[in-house]
């Protein structure tokens, strides 16, 4: 069977004039979903009538993120239900009951901030995002004045929500070239290699035009932040091999899984490096290499532990984006001192990580197993490795 990709677009934006964005059970979101409902019924009816079932095929279906919706309560909160009595919202550029992300213009915001800042002298630009991404012209050196000027001052950068009137800090967590390595996000390419990234307050989109903070109907669901709601999201699998467990949250992977588990259930494999592990948990037994059931409990607490190292929301990238964050907010002797332990954790983690990729690899597609011994020592220096960082992310300050 040939593979195919296929992209749905969401919901929850209107396909139709005037093209604004929907909230949770108003009529026109709904009514879509509906939609999507119904052809879904006549895609797999079609399926179907020509063999093409999940007794012979596999089925993936996922989502690239989950979304955050930006925007307040409906009208008629506490009655609505989206099915019987649809929510209703307030159009408008403020209020609490309004739907869409603040666009935010964040050269302006920057320049309140600090009067200091020259964008003649100093140009910047930002990939427009709730995540913008900074690129300050000619490429500074991280730990270079304008820099740290332009990081210190992001992370201060306050606004009054237009929608609720509160005071509203905007950064969550920022990550320079250290801590967007140690997350995977560092290309072959140096230019594309950005000066800092600015993880936000999931409610604003920033761009440097327009006014400082205006709710904008045309958008309502941000993502490509971090944020809970944003960086968890499903994975539906149906297939020969595949177990029928229903919805369950008890095996934690991310997108990298995907590709060695196709290869595995095809029984393929390249010389290409898998930076995901088979996710055996949702497999019957009898559809694992001979490499994953030798191993037994072995390669899922590997795989596991893995996972917790080395995916950028795994719990040690979120608690290392806190010691990030807390460096580039801080002074030098703050910052110097932090983006070293940080350069340390990732080397470290990098050495630990390949070897535990190696042996979950040679399970996966090299018909060798993963002994007790083996994995005891890995995950439990994957362990100690949380630990510390997480102790470090809880006090940054502390001398650890």
């Amino acid at each position: 069977m040939p593979v195919t990709y296929t992209y749905i677009s969401d919901a929850h934006d209107g396909h139709s004039f005037p093209y604004l964005a929907f909230g949770p059970g108003q009529a026109g979101y709904v009514a879509q979903l509906a939609a999507y409902d119904s052809a879904f019924d006549k895609f797999f009816t079609r399926l179907t009538n020509d063999g093409i079932t999940p007794a012979n095929t596999l089925f993936i279906l996922t989502a690239d993120e989950g979304d955050h919706f930006a925007g307040g309560l409906p009208t008629n909160n506490g009655s609505c239900d989206g099915i019987n009595i649809p929510c209703t919202y307030t159009p408008g550029s403020s209020g609490p009951n309004t739907i869409g992300e603040i666009d935010s213009n964040i050269q302006a915001l920057l320049g309140l901030q600090d009067p200091t800042l020259n964008f003649t002298a100093t140009p910047f630009d930002i990939h427009f995002d709730m995540a913008p991404v900074f690129y300050i012209s000619g490429q500074p050196a991280r730990n270079s004045a304008i820099a740290r000027q332009f990081e210190r001052d992001t992370a201060a950068l306050t606004i009054v929500n237009p929608r609720t009137g509160a005071t509203d800090t905007l950064t969550r967590y920022l990550a320079d070239p250290v801590e967007l390595k140690l997350l995977h996000m560092i290309t072959g390419d140096p230019l594309r290699t950005p000066t800092y990234v600015m993880f936000g307050d999931p409610d604003y989109y920033f761009q440097t035009y327009g006014a400082n903070a205006v709710v904008g109907p045309a958008y309502a669901w941000n993502h490509g932040g971090v944020a809970p709601e944003i960086n968890t999201t499903f994975l539906a699998m149906a297939g020969p091999a595949v177990l029928n467990t229903g919805i369950s949250k008890d095996v934690w992977s991310d997108h990298t899984d995907i590709r060695p588990t196709i290869l595995s259930l095809v029984g393929l494999h390249d010389d290409y490096q898998s930076q995901g592990r088979v996710l055996s948990e949702d497999l019957h037994q009898w559809a694992l290499t001979d490499g994953i059931q030798d191993s037994g409990n072995n390669f899922t607490n590997l795989a596991r532990a893995y996972k917790r190292i080395n995916a950028p929301v795994g719990d040690l990238g979120l608690a290392t984006l806190k010691i990030s964050t807390a460096a580039l907010a801080g002074d030098d002797t703050t910052y110097n001192n932090l983006e070293n332990r940080l350069q340390l954790i990732t080397a470290y983690r990098d050495a630990l990580a390949s070897r535990m990729l190696d042996a979950l690899t040679d399970a996966e597609f090299h018909s060798k197993q993963v002994n007790s011994e083996q994995a005891w020592f890995l995950i439990l220096q994957a362990n100690a490795l949380v630990d510390y960082v997480n102790e470090l992310a809880s006090n940054p300050s502390a001398d650890h």
